[in-house]
């Protein structure tokens, strides 16, 4: 019985791959036996100068080698890591590591000042740059050897960050146990195997990252870090493809639709490829169609899941042909997680009804990290069991089944949205919009469609667009910045006086 995720690892190093590439970014690389020996001499560092285990440590870093040997580190050392997106607006960084309270955290020497002005963070800082020498060093292994003995499979990985709706991002925390439920379903239900090269962009703050990772440290596959500005240049990404016989990718659709669009997809130049896993956002069946005609080797596969239960729940091979203005099924649930659709009346939907779509086991995160109110509300007792103890989390989404039983998306339930690939909280933004000086009332709407954020607000002076571009830059994250911004005399309201956001959205955001 598999009981902690650095097993995969393991066991690839003690096979023939242990001296084949593991990650490569650029021209550098690192090997299976290289990645556990740094890995498990940065957590001897760690483990000696912390006490005790199960505590969160926060990476930030850029996508790169020494991210995942940091991940790893911390995993070594008992503890569990949280990747913090590098881009983050000072504030915004500052509520989420205020709200973990890491007790360390591990960056670059040239990423030091991020952290000086973090009042709340007393934790130990590591730079990357300062433990390359001792790096070299070896590893305590009766020190590790004596901290993995008194870990169980139930102890926290990792917190994934999401969107919070008071303002202050929640931090998801997944136990090893969820994650090799996960990568074991993935492993044997797709056979992948060492021959796989990934062509990875997700960022590693992002919950997507956790399959590129595991799944390739399992199957002693090669995972090549695309350079992050890639994605603004869709030729130049098949061209980096080709270059590197990439097999496999899990994107968010938006990556693709851009390259979709910009008529750049070549059979011959994407001749490797062989799968091509989606998810974080619906994607456009007509740009999917256009990938598909393309591309007619590649099996094309839907996933769907929120961050609360472990990267994905449900799953649908795309084996058959669908109108431009057809919808992609979200399938049917991942091995061992049991989907199920609950109406208003917190009964089973009948076939073809919308409800809210559920989930339940091993799959489910043990809630959010410093924040009891919100667990409770989103990981609740089963409705549909009242003889014993049993948790599920409501996504919030909206769902029915089709004439075959396949899982259909309706939409969000709430304010909530899937943007570029990304769950964000409408309510996170207008907190943000809402502090500015010149703002007196605030409401964001989204387009999905134009897949466009849009702000309209209220001011009770002469409002600089330039300057308010600026300020909200300083407080919100790029992938959560408004695209339309409208100033409005005043907001409609409805008869309890809360601002109307259907009439709104009819005006502007349709």
């Amino acid at each position: 019985m598999q009981l902690n995720v650095l097993e995969y690892l393991e066991r690839t190093v003690r096979s023939d791959a242990r001296n084949e590439e593991a990650i490569i970014e650029g021209t550098s690389s690192i090997t299976f036996q290289e990645l556990m020996h740094k890995a498990q001499t940065l957590a001897t560092h760690i483990a000696l100068d912390l006490e005790g285990t199960k505590h969160p440590v926060v990476v930030l870093l850029p996508r790169s080698i020494e991210a995942v040997v940091a991940d790893l580190a911390i995993l070594y050392s008992g503890n569990f890591y949280s990747n913090v997106d590098l881009k983050s607006p000072p504030e915004r960084l500052a509520r989420l590591i205020s709200n973990i309270n890491p007790i360390a955290l591990i960056t670059t020497d040239s990423e030091l000042s991020r952290i000086e002005g973090i009042d709340d963070f007393r934790g130990k800082v590591y730079t990357i740059d300062s433990k390359s020498d001792s790096l070299d060093s070896f590893p305590n292994y009766e020190l590790l050897n004596r901290i993995r003995e008194q870990m169980i499979d139930t102890d926290p990985m990792c917190l994934v960050n999401t969107s919070g709706s008071t303002g202050t991002p929640k931090s998801v925390v997944i136990n090893h146990r969820s994650v090799i439920d996960y990568v074991d379903w993935w492993t044997d239900r797709f056979d992948f195997s060492n021959n796989e090269i990934f062509g990875s962009m997700t960022p590693f703050h992002f919950d997507h990252f956790t399959a590129d990772f595991f799944v390739g440290l399992k199957t002693a596959a090669k995972i090549h870090l695309i350079p992050d500005h890639l994605s603004a240049f869709p030729k130049s990404l098949v061209d980096f493809l080709k270059e590197h016989q990439v097999t496999f990718c899990f994107w968010v659709p938006t990556v693709m639709v851009n390259i979709a669009n910009l008529n750049v997809l070549d059979a011959s130049a994407l001749k490797y490829l062989r799968r091509i896993f989606f998810a974080g956002e619906v994607f456009p069946t007509k740009q999917l169609n256009m990938w598909r005609r393309a591309l007619p080797h590649v099996e094309f596969v839907n996933l769907y899941g929120p961050t609360e239960i472990t990267v994905d729940c449900t799953y649908y091979v795309v084996d058959r042909d669908f109108k431009d203005d057809a919808p992609i099924p979200i399938g049917s649930p991942c091995r061992n997680s049991d989907v199920f659709i609950l109406n208003d009346e917190n009964r089973l939907a009948k076939p073809g009804e919308i409800g809210e779509l559920c989930v339940r086991g091993s799959s489910l995160a043990m809630g959010y990290y410093n924040n009891p109110e919100q667990t409770s509300k989103a990981f609740v007792q089963n409705p549909l069991n009242s003889a014993y103890p049993e948790l599920i989390y409501r996504t919030g989404d909206l769902v029915h089944t089709n004439e075959r039983g396949e899982i259909m998306f309706d939409g969000r339930k709430d304010f909530q949205i899937k943007h570029q690939g990304y769950r964000i909280e409408l309510a996170e933004i207008e907190t943000a919009v809402q502090a500015l000086d010149a703002i007196d009332n605030a409401c964001v709407l989204y387009n999905k469609s134009k897949k466009s954020i849009i702000l309209i607000f209220e001011s009770n002076r002469e409002v600089n667009s330039k300057i308010l571009r600026t300020q909200l830059q300083e407080r919100l994250p790029k992938y959560m910045f408004p695209t339309v911004f409208i100033e409005v005399e005043e907001m409609p309201r409805n008869s309890n006086g809360k601002i109307d956001r259907q009439v709104l959205s009819s005006q502007y955001a349709q």
